[in-house]
């Protein structure tokens, strides 16, 4: 992944100083937009880079876990960058339905065309990785909205050449800013909930609870608990009522390695408590 991020981190740099040049160039405004919003995904890039390299640091004294949740306040920051950036867009295409400027559209479509053609590439580098992690996923997305935003430009820029309408560009940008915003909504609502040490979305919390309590000897399960710890590493904590636990050990060790391969939950910790008639403090519901 860390190979992923540098090259998407080199070409894109090197992709705005280009388009800045052509923006001027062209007097598009929409390449100088372009540029503004290739630029925050670069920031996004190294964000999400350096979160990714925190994330295999040890553990130390303060910080048990280590850094991994940086992978998931990461993945939140993209999802707020890639709003605001499509804000912007949003506010300049705006202007531009008011005020149509001209522009030289070969330029601005032969640099757009590249842009497609960089974006999409480094968008490909992080699709693997992008249904398992939610930082590979964030970045996959800004990537793949630029590379459909410089196909909007494209089109427009092609059609304004050919009609002469200049209200066209702006107007397919607003659409486009949309459709994005549709679709970086569920990273935003995905990345809030695991900050929030909500459950993973893929874990469906009422089933952990139902087969822990399917497992041999066991009378109840109370003060269940999963979240995050990174974007790609789930936890889980919750106290056993298991009365006979005479085969203490090797229930902890199967039930653990059991919720990792079937639930995928690879940090489990099992309290277990072998009288019922004792009252745990953290039995009732909504007690933590």
């Amino acid at each position: 992944m860390g190979r992923a991020f540098a090259i998407g981190v080199a070409l894109n740099t090197a992709f705005v100083a280009v388009e800045v040049g052509a923006g001027f160039w062209a007097g598009s405004m929409a390449l100088l937009a372009d540029a503004g919003h290739n630029l925050s995904d670069v920031l996004a890039l190294l964000m999400a880079w350096g979160a990714t390299v925190l994330a295999k640091r040890a553990p130390t004294s303060r910080r048990t876990y280590g850094l991994r949740k940086g992978t998931i306040l990461a993945s939140l920051g993209n999802a707020v960058f890639l709003l605001l950036a499509i804000g912007a867009i949003v506010s300049e295409s705006v202007q531009r339905l008011a005020h149509p400027g001209t522009i030289e559209t070969k330029t601005v479509i032969v640099t757009a065309a590249i842009g497609i053609a960089i974006n999409t590439a480094t968008a490909l580098l992080f699709m693997r990785g992008s249904k398992e992690d939610l930082n590979a996923r964030g970045a996959f997305m800004h990537m793949a909205s630029d590379a459909v935003i410089s196909l909007v430009v494209v089109i427009g820029a092609a059609t304004i050449a050919l009609t002469g309408m200049q209200w066209i560009d702006p107007a397919l940008s607003i659409g486009i800013a949309v459709v994005i915003v549709i679709g970086t909504w569920g990273l935003l609502r995905d990345s809030m909930n695991l900050a929030l040490d909500g459950a993973p979305r893929e874990i469906d919390v009422a089933e952990v609870r139902a087969w822990l309590a399917s497992q041999p000897g066991v009378e109840e399960i109370h003060d269940l608990h999963i979240w995050a710890m990174s974007t790609t590493e789930t936890a889980l904590t919750a106290h056993v009522i298991r009365p006979a636990n005479d085969d203490a050990d090797q229930f902890l060790h199967t039930t653990c390695e059991a919720l990792s391969v079937r639930f995928n939950i690879g940090h489990s910790t099992l309290q277990v408590e072998t009288d019922s008639e004792i009252a745990c403090r953290l039995a009732p519901h909504g007690v933590v």
